[in-house]
């Protein structure tokens, strides 16, 4: 029996200060820029402005990476377009500043912090700040057997809880979230279709690295079956989360509720941290409030997850690579929109501009 109930945290997370957000919006009202000029970058800077609890709202300075890694046993079943048991791959990749999020890193220069949660590789290979808090090796095939223990759930959730905690108190002011995972977008699917209400097919994507017509249908079948064992345990996320989640996205559902009690905004990536994010708020209706999709990502499951819990993607360009790429693409937007609220002069006068057409030139 589990010590850590994930309904607890709907009674700590607080949605971003209402009072504030009309301070945001009246002091938009008073720049010269006409208000809707700007389109979402005004929306952007309100909701940044709450979750800062700071009117006019202050620069992101200190934004981080952060990715949960791991492996899944169901990527066994070829449905995956990477090897099983490969994303140790992944991982090195970002160390050696060649993979996409690690070039667009750099160029943002943000930081990226890599937790192997759940990695089916030797230790010795890759960095002890990367394994030092890996929970398992590899999580189960839940097509046919638990991800994990409920005992396994709770320590890589609580893992989640602890890395929020570090990165809030080192000054973390905002964080791009995503996975280094080979098969993690079946048991994301999996979530999602559980706690929607929707069959497998509904859900069932071609995965980061792109699946042919027949590991697509060995993977809709895979999440049809996870489905089956994921339903008696719906009313308990972490018995959920263990039943068909896996290492990584407990430590990241624990991440995300964490940080909403932190008050740590955070950008959320493709269809793994979406389904992270509606077990989250299940546990916690709130917590959503601290979170901004970065990306649509062409999955199904993640389009559904975001809709139910009603978070419109900042950007669509088609991205499928995952490892927060899409997210960290988002960010140039927030800081835009953080600057422009804060910098913007007012008008010299308390008359409102009717018309916002003025503004746009030829």
């Amino acid at each position: 029996m589990s010590s850590l109930n994930l309904d607890d945290f709907s009674d700590l997370i607080e949605r971003p200060d209402s009072g504030t957000r009309r301070d945001a919006e009246e002091r938009r009202e008073r720049l010269a820029v006409p208000s809707g000029a700007l389109g979402r970058l005004d929306e952007l800077g309100e909701w940044l402005s709450a979750a800062q609890g700071s009117v006019p709202v202050k620069a992101v300075r200190q934004p981080r990476v952060v990715l949960f890694a791991g492996d899944h046993g169901v990527a066994a079943l070829d449905v995956s377009g990477r090897p099983a048991g490969s994303a140790a791959s992944l991982v090195r990749a970002v160390l050696e500043g060649g993979s996409p999020v690690a070039v667009l890193a750099r160029l943002a220069e943000v930081p990226v912090r890599i937790v192997d949660a759940g990695l089916d590789c030797d230790p010795a290979l890759l960095p002890d700040e990367v394994v030092r808090h890996r929970v398992r090796r590899g999580s189960g095939r839940i097509d046919i057997e638990d991800a994990l223990t409920v005992e396994e759930a709770e320590r890589a959730v609580r893992l989640g809880m602890a890395i929020a905690d570090e990165e809030a108190d080192s000054g973390t002011d905002l964080v791009v979230l995503g996975d280094l995972s080979v098969g993690g977008t079946t048991p994301a699917a999996t979530l999602i279709a559980a706690l929607c209400g929707t069959d497998a097919s509904v859900v069932t994507g071609r995965g980061g690295a792109g699946i042919d017509d027949l590991a697509w249908m060995r993977k809709c079948a895979a999440v049809r079956d996870a489905l089956r064992r994921a339903r008696p345990v719906l009313g308990d996320q972490l018995e959920l989360l263990a039943t068909v989640g896996g290492a990584d996205l407990a430590a990241m559902t624990g991440f995300l509720l964490q940080s909403a009690v932190r008050r740590m905004p955070v950008i959320l990536d493709g269809v793994v941290s979406a389904a992270c994010a509606l077990v989250g708020q299940r546990a916690a209706f709130r917590a959503p409030d601290w979170w901004l999709a970065g990306q649509l990502s062409g999955e199904p499951a993640q389009a559904k997850a975001l809709d139910r819990m009603a978070l419109n993607p900042l950007l669509d360009q088609g991205v499928t690579v995952g490892e927060g790429t899409g997210a960290l693409l988002a960010l140039p937007l927030v800081r835009a929109a953080a600057a422009l609220a804060a910098e913007l002069p007012e008008r010299a006068g308390a008359e409102p501009v009717e018309d916002a057409a003025e503004y746009v030139t030829e």
